[in-house]
């Protein structure tokens, strides 16, 4: 079951921090760097960003979320995780999809590790275009893509 989430309520931000740092950790192995600045997020920083949440519940479990901002031109996907545990089953393809037939935008944005091959792959796949590349340091550069709705 897909749902919103009120990251404003504590117990709310702690379960999607618990979902979002192991996730974090799997693309931080992946790409080779630790720096990356949602596995320094805190319950304060989610409570703070002004984001929309969603997410996917088996048995009242959060197993994945998705977080954007939006407006009626686009649709700029923050953070889109999935437990480890959860891999593999869909959750992603299912929150993705959620975003695409409940919210109406022009252009959906959003950015990954360049070196997240899983990722870039899912967004390929999902009909976004590499708009471009921007390196931030020696081991990180990131992949900006963009879907037209």
């Amino acid at each position: 079951m897909i749902k919103t989430i009120d990251i404003t309520n504590r117990k709310h931000a702690e379960d999607v921090l618990n979902i979002q740092i192991p996730s974090y950790k799997v693309e931080a192995e992946i790409i080779g760097s630790y720096d990356i600045p949602p596995l320094k997020d805190t319950v304060h920083t989610l409570q703070n960003c002004e984001e929309t949440f969603i997410g996917y519940y088996e048995d009242e479990e959060l197993c994945g979320a998705l977080s954007f901002k939006a407006d009626d031109a686009e649709i700029d996907i923050h953070r889109l995780i999935v437990h480890p545990k959860h891999f593999r089953k869909g959750i992603a393809q299912l929150l993705l999809n959620f975003i695409e037939s409940n919210f109406k935008a022009e252009i959906m944005k959003v950015a990954t590790g360049s070196k997240n091959t899983p990722a870039v792959n899912f967004y390929k796949k999902n009909g976004f275009q590499l708009i471009k590349e921007v390196s931030v340091n020696e081991q990180l550069s990131l992949a900006f893509f963009e879907k037209k709705l």
